[in-house]
């Protein structure tokens, strides 16, 4: 069952109390959109689950409940990595719950995460990232252009050219700033500053960053706003530094289309805008970078989250040991 149907059949009172929640994940906590339908879809089943069991009120919940619900998820398969989500779910509306006063207790101070096995990131080397942001993604037939309804409109072809302009500055800008894929699609044209070749990026929970880039990101930003975004700029287009074809903020699924359309034309293996960021970190490592100092590139809050690119480091070296040394 969809979650929208979930949520129409709930008791009034649930319903309430996770409409309620999902505003508080996103206006009080300034949760990105991303997170806020995870959780909040998430609290439906859980809600869902309750409701089944003859609960009809947020202070009705246990860990009983909790636990169960979890077991059922499991039961029908959910990676590790989801039921991971479910519980910081759960845990964040039950102690929610509690400190707003609609329940008497947090059963959720009693809910283990599931531990999920994390691998090491897809990072490309060095070369393969460089051909990457200077192949045109149109070679992959991935972009916009290939749109049958922009062929009917007539602007497939008078936009190639445009579009190339904007896939090169947003491959190069991703690769040079380890940019998530959601806070590239955010930049305004006011949150560059070409002279300084620095951006200024929101990242999670609405927090401000500067994050530098290079000259080949610079160029190809410049051409893009000098020769590509005008032609581009609609009534809907406000500041946003990308746009899409029809003018409005170019899209996080554009962006992934992109990449992996230039990474197809390249002969590289599927690429995700993640990969580019895992890359971006992994080579500012191999370069002599602080880990700290790419701890606040990236945006991460904790540093155990930077820490997963020394291991990768560490693995590219002890393959590299491995094919080289006589004696490995």
């Amino acid at each position: 069952m969809r979650i929208r149907e979930m949520h129409e059949r709930l008791p009034r009172g649930l319903r309430e109390a996770v409409d309620e929640f999902s505003r508080h994940l996103a206006v009080v906590e300034s949760r990105s959109e991303h997170t806020v339908r995870a959780y909040t879809g998430d609290v439906v089943s859980l809600l869902d689950h309750a409701a089944y069991e003859g609960r009809s009120g947020v202070a009705e919940l246990d860990i009983t409940l909790l636990r169960g619900w979890l077991a059922a998820r499991m039961g029908s398969g959910a990676a590790r990595t989801s039921q991971a989500r479910r519980a910081a779910a759960a845990r964040a509306f039950t102690g929610w719950a509690h400190r707003t006063g609609r329940a008497p207790t947090d059963p959720g101070t009693q809910l283990a995460t599931p531990r999920a096995h994390r691998g090491l990131p897809t990072v490309l080397r060095a070369d393969q990232a460089a051909t990457l942001v200077t192949t045109s993604p149109s070679q992959g037939q991935t972009s916009e252009r290939d749109d049958p309804k922009e062929h009917a409109e007539g602007r497939g072809r008078a936009a190639g050219s445009v579009l190339e302009l904007r896939d090169r500055a947003v491959l190069e800008l991703l690769y040079a700033t380890g940019v998530r894929v959601s806070e590239l699609c955010d930049l305004d044209r006011s949150d560059v500053d070409h002279a300084r070749q620095v951006v200024r990026v929101f990242g999670k929970g609405a927090k401000e960053r500067a994050v530098p880039f290079g000259h080949p990101a610079r160029r190809a930003l410049d051409d893009w706003l000098r020769r590509g975004r005008p032609e581009l700029v609609a009534r809907g287009s406000r500041d946003a530094l990308f746009l899409g074809v029809k003018g409005g903020r170019l899209q996080p699924t554009v962006v992934r289309r992109i990449v992996a359309g230039a990474a197809r034309a390249a002969g590289l293996p599927h690429t995700r805008p993640h990969d580019l960021r895992h890359s971006a970190a992994t080579h500012l490592l191999d370069g002599g970078a602080d880990l700290r100092a790419v701890q606040e590139l990236l945006g991460h809050s904790s540093l155990a989250s930077t820490q997963i690119y020394t291991h990768v480091s560490t693995e590219r070296l002890r393959t590299a040991f491995n094919q080289a040394h006589p004696r490995a």
